[in-house]
């Protein structure tokens, strides 16, 4: 489609799959959107098997009604091809100048494409988040506390945690521009973390990002939901190949801050390059620190690779900290603070 032919605002982009469950409450927002603009509706259906299609049919005829455009693109193979590929093709067969990404389980606020809109046309280059609230109330508790409050510098110093993104993919809102910039999501299906593949692109290739402080999502947790998939040994390897090319080559030296499995892990998952470059383990468990060094037992080199052990207030910056932040009662923050150090210069979470 030409670019002049983009005359729709905002595109609500939603990927289905055997949805059937939850579309009613997911559409429903879609109507119920407070927006002064024009958005329209792209929806692709990937092969369910549940009466997704159907439902997605009425509700067409019921948004038309109230002049909100739908298209509605699908596939009926034997298999469905994954949430990266139909999130490919909504975006591909919509109109609008700016994408709002909606998974079919969640359900908007009314003013969500109202606040991001607005949030995102001073920001062209940023992925544009915004605060949730999770259904069941208390599922993932340390996970949504942790998106809903790290900072705007966090957003960008905790790209490597085992959290994933720092703003969550059904919050996203960006401009078309950016998205065709990073050239879509990986298309490879079940098991890839796409949206973790995109986000660490779009940050390394100068993006930004953003995220709007009210809760504009009601974000479902369930069984069935597609992030279950991914195994959590392939997000580790991703995190890892991008931590060490954007952060750990920026650094002659420095200190892993965990002694334990985590810090061992990180060690033994990095390259020999940058294994070379640890000075040192740090911690506060005393039976860690009196053994003196980590034996690296599994490495081919001979001798064994050495890496002395010490205590935090012994050690050098930078570090790498290998720690789940809120699981000691605060003695583990008030160590990390009492050594004044800036994130992101002086130390980075690969918890």
């Amino acid at each position: 489609m030409a670019a002049n032919d983009r005359t729709i605002d905002v595109s609500i982009i939603l990927p289905v799959y055997n949805a059937s469950k939850w579309l009613d409450e997911c559409l429903n927002s879609v109507l119920k959107q407070n927006f002064e603009g024009t958005f329209e509706l792209s929806a692709f259906n990937d092969a369910s098997t549940d009466g997704s299609l159907d439902m997605l049919k009425r509700w067409e005829e019921k948004l038309e009604a109230a002049d909100i455009p739908v298209i509605l693109g699908g596939h009926q193979g034997q298999q469905p091809k994954g949430v990266g590929f139909a999130k490919n093709q909504a975006v591909a067969q919509s109109r609008g100048r700016y994408l709002c990404f909606l998974d079919a389980d969640d359900v908007m606020d009314t003013h969500r494409i109202e606040l991001q809109y607005a949030a995102s046309v001073d920001r062209q280059n940023a992925i544009i988040g915004c605060q949730f609230h999770r259904e069941p109330a208390n599922s993932t508790e340390r996970y949504t506390h942790w998106c809903n409050t790290i900072t705007e510098e966090q957003l960008y110093t905790q790209a490597y945690t085992s959290h994933g993104p720092t703003v969550i993919m059904p919050t996203w809102f960006c401009s078309r521009e950016l998205f065709d910039r990073i050239g879509g999501f990986d298309e490879r299906g079940k098991g890839v973390p796409e949206d973790l593949i995109f986000f660490l692109a779009h940050l390394h290739n100068g993006g930004n990002v953003h995220r709007v402080n009210q809760c504009l999502l009601m974000y479902r947790y369930h069984p069935q939901a597609a992030t279950h998939s991914i195994h959590k040994d392939t997000i580790w390897t991703i995190r890892i190949e991008a931590f060490e090319k954007h952060v750990l080559s920026q650094w002659p030296l420095f200190t892993v801050w965990n002694a334990g499995k985590q810090g061992r892990r990180l060690y033994r998952s990095l390259t020999c390059k940058s294994q070379k470059k640890v000075m040192a383990f740090c911690d506060v468990d005393v039976k860690k620190i009196d053994k003196g060094a980590y034996i690296y037992e599994e490495s081919q080199e001979i001798p064994k690779p050495q890496v002395e052990i010490v205590h935090f207030r012994d050690a050098h910056p930078p570090f790498v900290i290998c720690m789940k932040q809120d699981l000691t009662g605060g003695e583990f923050e008030s160590n990390l603070a009492s050594l004044n150090l800036k994130e992101g210069k002086d130390y980075y979470f690969f918890s």
